[in-house]
């Protein structure tokens, strides 16, 4: 660590453009919900915002030998928008696998199948035939009686599928014994103020885009199979064995780490009540997802904690894995730590569910209140993996963000909660992931503006558009506006958007209000133009021992200056500057200091200030 030193600075600016005044390009589309009311210049929602809402009830059977999923859903759906819907759209994400389905990840041959397979559909008890519904790769869009505003609707559905073996792609078998089973159901599309119904196909790299919606789900598997779901088990009594169910309501009561099945239970078997069959009982409201996974032969540890005083209300967390994957034992930590730091340190918001489970899987994958991660050897990997994943329970899960189009208000957060957390759960972690995948990516033809839709990139492009530099933006932006203020626009947008659909200019507005400050210009210059980071070393003067050091804004991108003075004797003192020194379009920088002994070298640049030609950034005396 390099002891940071206060010194005085006196800016010198050249090449000015003021950005006072800037304002940001708003498309025709986002404008038009300003004139509906449905979202408000100030960032947030306007007097006639509305979202649609539905009541999901789901009875599954999986088999885990033949992998098959048969099940029924049953749907209450509102219409609280104040168009009268003729259609209803529906989100088949297995069609993933399906032959003839456009995908932009590979599949294995042996895990495309037939999809999904629709064997009844009923519209208010009425059944349809299947005339009624049209299915078009991941999308199916079913002609409906007309659904005035404020109108209900009731859909009951039978379906199944059969699960991939391999491709794993967010879901699928894991071994054996282990299946991660999520996108699962058909459910309906989002049907929003901004472009009406979501349409956008499931490729496989893009994600998910959900309405918050209430969900009782019943998932019956064989007796010798545990379940783990989002939302809350309604029927621990009825499925596990007494010592089990107790076991785990005292680990929701508990700080301690409690082991619900070890690994003597699993040798003795008898952990589930019935030996043919078990129905598990789930019940969640306000999420946008379902996800379950099962097992017969996994560990489960488990604990909670606090994670709102105010309230006493607790949080448990879980880890369920394979006790040959001996990196597991500690995740219970990570993924309790991770609570525990979101909650109260960053974005320091109580942590908004009542679980979090991490299942061992052969993914990095989240959804609302479940994980699926795969085991890693190093535990700096596995601290990473558990939080940045865990993070995402704040976005997109709690902010109801569209990941499918902008996955940088998803994947950029998750990013930086990354960043902050990793070393919070182990000091001696610095975590810079991604970082220099946009450096090497910078100012080349696959490094387009953050703005730019996600559904209109793929490889590279998507990587650093949706995780590194948004990522370094929020965290440049943290750093501009000091913890205390970013802290406040950050809760001002949590707390005004939280289970709705925040859309980027929501965003970014909403933070400009809860900061007090018109930060158009860093949206503009990081999330909207071109350029590239990178900053040098330029001209030097020496004056006795005075110094004054110009830095140069080469690439444009306003990233923070961060200069290290080595002395002769090998001691160090390290200046820093905010992104707000690049603010009125300067594109020099001006550092004067003392120094009290000789200077051997100065170097610029830090772990996250992202540079694409670091050669420049060395002086030597």
């Amino acid at each position: 660590m390099i002891p940071r030193i206060k010194l005085l600075m006196v800016a010198v600016f050249a090449g000015i453009n003021c950005y006072s005044q800037t304002t940001l390009p708003v498309p025709i589309n986002i404008q038009a919900s300003y004139s509906k009311g449905t979202r408000a210049v100030s960032g947030e929602p306007g007097k006639n915002y509305w979202q649609n809402h539905a009541d999901y009830t789901l009875k599954i059977n999986f088999e885990p030998h033949s992998r098959l999923l048969n099940g029924t859903v049953s749907i209450d759906y509102i219409n609280n928008s104040p168009d009268t819907l003729k259609e209803v759209d529906f989100k088949l994400y297995p069609n993933l696998y399906k032959k003839g389905s456009v995908r932009n990840m590979p599949v294995l041959p042996i895990d495309v199948g037939d999809g999904v397979r629709i064997k009844q559909l009923s519209i208010n008890h009425q059944k349809q035939d299947e005339k009624q519904w049209i299915i078009d790769g991941t999308n199916m869009t079913v002609k409906t009686p007309a659904i005035l505003p404020g109108q209900f609707i009731h859909f009951d559905i039978a379906y199944a599928y059969t699960l991939n073996k391999t491709s794993h792609i967010r879901t699928g078998q894991v071994d054996s014994g282990a299946f991660f089973i999520a996108y699962f159901f058909p459910r309906i599309a989002v049907y929003d103020d901004i472009d009406g119904w979501n349409q956008q196909h499931y490729q496989g790299t893009q994600e998910f885009y959900n309405d918050f919606c209430h969900f009782n789900a019943e998932i019956t598997v064989p007796g010798n199979y545990e379940v783990w779901a989002t939302g809350n088990l309604k029927n621990a009594d009825e499925v596990l064995k007494d010592k089990f169910a107790k076991r785990l309501t005292e680990a929701a009561k508990d700080d301690k780490v409690t082991d619900i099945f070890t690994e003597g239970d699993l040798k003795a078997g008898n952990i589930t009540t019935n030996k043919i069959a078990n129905t598990w009982k789930f019940e969640a409201d306000s999420v946008t997802d379902v996800a379950f996974a099962i097992s017969n032969h996994y560990l489960w540890k488990s604990s909670s904690l606090v994670v709102d005083p105010a309230t006493g209300r607790r949080t448990r967390v879980d880890a369920v894995f394979n006790q040959h994957h001996e990196d597991y034992f500690e995740v219970i930590n990570y993924a309790r730590k991770t609570v525990e730091a979101m909650s109260y340190r960053f974005p320091k918001w109580p942590y908004p569910y009542p679980h979090e489970t991490v299942f061992d899987g052969l993914d990095q994958m989240e959804y609302p209140m479940m994980v699926n991660d795969n085991p890693e050897t190093k535990a700096e990997d596995g601290i990473e993996l558990t939080d940045h994943e865990i993070f995402h329970t704040m976005f997109p899960f709690y902010m109801g963000v569209n990941e499918t189009k902008y996955a940088w208000m998803d994947e950029g957060w998750a990013t930086i909660g990354e960043w902050l957390i990793s070393p919070m759960i182990d000091p001696k972690v610095t975590d810079t992931f991604a970082i220099e995948g946009y450096e090497n990516n910078a100012g080349t033809e696959s490094d387009p503006p953050i703005i730019t839709l996600s559904t209109l990139l793929e490889g590279v492009a998507y990587e650093t558009n949706s995780y590194p530099k948004p990522g370094l933006g929020y965290l440049y932006l943290k750093d501009m506006l000091g913890d205390e203020v970013f802290t406040k626009a950050l809760h001002h947008y949590i707390s005004v958007w939280h289970s709705k659909h925040p859309m980027p200019y929501d965003f970014f507005n909403c933070i400009n209000e809860g900061a007090g400050e018109n930060l158009n210009w860093f949206w503009k210059s990081w999330f909207f133009d071109n350029g590239v980071p990178d900053l040098a070393i330029g001209n030097v003067q020496i004056t006795d021992s005075h110094y004054t050091v110009t830095i140069n804004n080469i690439g444009k991108k306003p990233v923070p200056v961060d200069l290290t003075a080595t002395y002769t004797d090998g001691s160090t003192y390290h200046m820093h500057q905010s992104i707000a020194c690049w603010k009125d379009g300067n594109t020099a920088f001006t550092l004067n200091f003392t120094a009290n002994k000789k200077i051997q070298k100065l170097v610029l640049g830090g772990d996250f200030d992202a540079d694409v030609n670091k050669a420049n950034n060395l002086w030597r005396q």
